[in-house]
């Protein structure tokens, strides 16, 4: 009865040993996992760079009174366009009108008292050649010539400053632009320069404002050196807008200020682009995407995201060997362009990279390539 029991036993045992007479093969017996591959070509690519700024007005005015006295008019509307030149406000202006008519008889006078002195002058010389009258008399008559030539100078120099301040008396815009709230109302006093009434921001064209990293700054320029990065001449970069609700403002900028200075706080250095806002679309204060375009990469290795695992001593891709097996290799990753990354180190060109079939297999997993195309 025991050695009837023990012949299954051992019937299980033999059908579960290798089997193909000791060949060598998959687990079980199971054929090699069928993969997608790609061979690794290095192509010239675009580098884009992706950063979150904020919107600014490319000029932002104070308006202020260069004058003291009463407003009496605004010629604004709260939150509207103006224009270069327009007055926003009208300072009374009857008391520079009288300062200015009192300039200009002074300068009548002036004139007139100096035309006297140099017809006296003018009558001693003769006479005082012929010693007809004193020494004196013609030093008096030359200095009365020069004090009401200074006199003159003087006056002109006043009346210059009353049609100044006539002219201040209507408050203009630098800039065209938007207008702010405005900060007086009609028939307030306005004490100068030191009163604020109101700002004017200008929008077209509209700048914005972000930051680069210190060690992206590091990292892009040790790339550079070696050869697998290429920045626009003379830093030109072109700028595009993504807005808040993801999509692309329709016109291009271009990079208009890199600051050489890193931030003690934030560790990034200020850089600003320069957007034309004809349609005034873009407000200040809006936080937008900004991709710099430009740059280059010439010899770049694109994997698709999929292809890219992420292990414990960072990310790799399996490639498959001579031997038709699947084999880790660590690679370093850059940038995401499209829905590849970009390889800058770990794989050499016509190496054969799994892309498809990845979960079903480990290091050292005999594959076999699915799509005949990949072999050619």
């Amino acid at each position: 009865m025991r050695t009837i029991l023990s012949l299954p036993v051992l019937v299980f045992l033999s059908a579960c040993g290798p089997s193909g007479g000791g060949h060598g093969g998959p687990p079980g017996g199971m054929p090699p996992a069928q993969v997608g591959t790609i061979v690794v070509q290095p192509k010239a690519v675009l580098a884009p760079f992706e950063y979150t700024g904020q919107t600014a007005g490319s000029r932002e005015v104070e308006v202020r009174a260069r004058v003291t006295g009463i407003l009496l008019k605004r010629g604004f509307v709260e939150g509207g366009p103006v224009k270069q030149g327009q007055s926003l406000y009208t300072i009374d202006p009857l008391p520079f009108q009288a300062a200015l008519a009192r300039a200009e008889a002074d300068v009548a006078g002036a004139s007139a008292r100096l035309d006297q002195a140099q017809r006296n002058a003018s009558r001693l010389r003769p006479l005082a050649a012929e010693k007809a009258v004193s020494q004196k008399e013609l030093d008096d008559a030359t200095s009365a010539e020069a004090i009401g030539e200074a006199d003159l100078k003087s006056a002109r120099a006043r009346l210059t400053e009353a049609r100044l301040n006539l002219e201040y008396t209507r408050v203009a815009s630098p800039v065209n632009g938007i207008a702010s709230r405005s900060l007086r109302s009609e028939g307030s006093l306005v004490s100068g320069p030191d009163v604020l009434l109101t700002t004017v921001t200008q929008v077209d064209p509209m700048w914005v404002n972000f930051g680069i990293a210190d060690n992206e700054q590091l990292r892009l320029q040790k790339e550079t050196e070696a050869g697998r990065l290429q920045l626009p001449k003379d830093g030109r970069f072109e700028v595009v807008v993504r807005l808040a609700d993801g999509s692309v403002y329709s016109r291009t900028g271009r990079l208009a200020f890199s600051d050489i200075r890193i931030s003690g706080q934030t560790g990034t250095s200020d850089a600003r682009a320069e957007i034309p806002n004809p349609g005034g679309r873009l407000r200040p204060g809006q936080f937008v995407r900004v991709t710099l375009t430009g740059a280059t990469r010439p010899n770049a290795v694109l994997i698709p995201q999929r292809a890219v695992l992420e292990g414990p001593q960072g990310k790799f891709v399996y490639v498959v060997d001579e031997k038709s097996t699947a084999q880790a290799r660590p690679v370093e990753v850059g940038e995401w362009a499209g829905s590849d990354w970009i390889i800058t180190g770990g794989l050499q060109p016509g190496e054969r990279v799994i892309i498809d079939g990845v979960m079903r297999i480990g290091p050292g997993a005999p594959v076999k390539v699915a799509d005949a195309a990949a072999k050619k």
